[in-house]
């Protein structure tokens, strides 16, 4: 039974939801699931806008069959090749005989290093570039493109006419749609966390790629952005735009203290928990705590991107840093979150010193700040230690001051 939704006159949903997926990319959780959106323009001429992952095929090509009826299938465009969108392809080639397909060159290029079509089913490419224009008759759809957001064949589509941009995984989120699919039939403030989620964890080492596909958005005059994942947007354009331009520039959201710790037996912990305390009781706002050995590192780094502030707390291990804190560190440098503030809580019972290996990881980030005054547990934190953390807790305290 077909599922779809009518976007405007000529455009239509007829994307699927995987509610059954855990893990996103066998990586990310994803509790709320994931939407695989794909569009059809019924216009003089036909176009499909990506397909769908292959766990949805059924539903896809139900509401693909529902929305096109009679007319055949003119266009299979391209915007991204990952097989979440792609895995359809060569179902759509085979089933639409006459089909031709839109891409740039590097999709050409790379599309034969997923699909062995025969040569009797090879269809016709129309390969465009950046500005060219393809008529389909009261639509104009002009191409941007927009290599390594987050894969190098990327580009993005206009529509001229509707002024709607097909964003590829730009301006995506993580979660299925719950029936409503525009930001505008929900609460999209409570949305924005996983927003986040998805491009710090998907797009965040691409701040570059990111800042010079929004620089070319400027020149449009957007009214709608149909993403291949998460609600399709019409209020909310400008807001996530902001956001995503302080992702882009890793800048903080909030001046406040990310608080993230590995603790084997508790002690690291309660030296954790007692500086929240004492910074809450400055008035710092706004803090999160984490334990990275139990929230998956997608959650962290996410909330990493928002805070101005990070304090890193843990135990030596082996001799250097404990596992899942090096996982931790090793995520915020792959994804280069610079223009950060640390402070570091180390802890050994013989050898206390993986704050060296943290600063030594950390110094190539671009913009990081390191504050002196760490602190170093040996086991347990002491009674007699308690005025380091009376000074550690001051020394983020007034430098989130001075940012203010």
């Amino acid at each position: 039974m077909h599922n779809y939704r009518k976007i405007n006159n000529d455009l239509y949903y007829i994307g699927a939801n995987d509610r059954k997926i855990s893990l996103f990319e066998s990586v990310y959780p994803v509790l709320d699931g994931v939407s695989y959106n794909s569009y059809l323009l019924k216009d003089d001429k036909t176009v499909l806008f990506d397909t769908v992952d292959k766990h949805e095929r059924t539903q896809f090509f139900e509401n693909l069959e529902a929305v096109l009826g009679d007319k055949p299938l003119d266009y299979l465009l391209i915007n991204h090749l990952e097989p979440d969108h792609s895995a359809l392809i060569k179902d759509v080639i085979e089933k639409y005989n006459n089909i031709k397909i839109i891409c740039n060159q590097k999709i050409k290029d790379m599309l034969f290093q997923f699909f062995e079509l025969e040569s009797d089913k090879t269809p016709e490419f129309v390969v465009v570039k950046e500005g060219d224009v393809i008529n389909t008759g009261n639509h104009e759809l002009t191409f941007v493109m927009a290599p390594m957001v987050h894969w190098p064949e990327v580009m993005v589509t206009y529509d001229k006419t509707d002024k709607t941009l097909f964003s590829a995984d730009a301006f995506g989120s993580f979660g299925a749609l719950d029936g409503n699919i525009f930001d505008n039939e929900v609460q999209f403030n409570e949305k924005i966390s996983e927003y986040r989620r998805y491009y710090t964890n998907i797009v965040g080492k691409y701040g570059l790629q990111v800042n010079n596909l929004l620089n070319k958005a400027k020149n449009l005059e957007i009214k709608t952005i149909c993403p291949l994942h998460g609600l399709i947007l019409r209020e909310n354009i400008s807001y996530l735009v902001e956001k995503y331009s302080l992702w882009a520039n890793y800048k903080p959201e909030i001046n406040s203290v990310l608080i993230a710790y590995s603790s084997v037996y508790g002690a690291t912990q309660n030296a954790a928990e007692i500086l929240a305390s004492k910074l809450a009781q400055m008035n710092v706002k706004n803090i999160k705590v984490y334990d990275v050995s139990k929230t998956h590192s997608s959650y962290v780094l996410s909330d990493a991107f928002k805070y101005s502030h990070i304090v890193l707390a843990t135990t030596t291990y082996n001799n250097n840093i404990f596992v899942t804190m090096e996982h931790f560190i090793n995520d915020l440098i792959k994804h280069n979150l610079g223009n950060r503030t640390f402070a570091l809580i180390e802890n050994g019972s013989w050898a206390p010193n993986c704050a060296c290996s943290i600063i030594n990881e950390l110094k190539d980030l671009k913009g990081t700040r390191i504050l002196d005054n760490k602190v170093t547990l040996k086991s347990t934190l002491k009674t007699a230690q308690e005025s380091e953390l009376d000074n550690l807790a001051k020394l983020i305290f007034d430098d989130i001051q001075l940012i203010h």
